[in-house]
């Protein structure tokens, strides 16, 4: 019973080690995932964001986006939009502007995402 229990014990470390080890040592590839996992995983990593993070972090963790412009706003201050796919709308293969998150970035930083800053900013798209 005491031999049962041991074996039982290290097992389960053993088990608890390699676990742990995956779960701290993967990271996710966004670029190797389907369009179903990559609209979570987005949906997941935008919503953990910080108004101010780097534009490189972002592109670490996301990936590179699925469509991407740059404009001048009303401030004469460039901004660089990144959109990424976040909702399925239609089935096309293809991926629209109405399927995705925008992004928005001054002097590489973070300012604002989501539809409505992006229409606040520039207007009905």
């Amino acid at each position: 019973m005491k031999k049962g229990f041991i074996i039982a014990a290290v097992g389960f470390l053993l088990y608890a080690i390699i676990a742990g080890g995956i779960l701290h040592f993967y990271t996710a590839n966004p670029e190797t995932m389907t369009w179903r996992e990559r609209e979570i995983f987005n949906r997941k990593y935008i919503g953990r964001l910080e108004i101010g993070a780097h534009r490189d972090e972002v592109l670490r963790l996301l990936g590179p986006p699925d469509i991407s412009e740059a404009r001048i706003n009303s401030n004469d201050r460039n901004v660089l939009i990144l959109f990424y796919r976040t909702h399925h709308v239609k089935s096309d293969g293809v991926t629209t502007r109405d399927e995705t998150t925008p992004l928005l970035f001054i002097e590489d930083e973070l300012y604002v995402w989501g539809q409505s800053a992006y229409t606040a900013e520039f207007g009905a798209q």
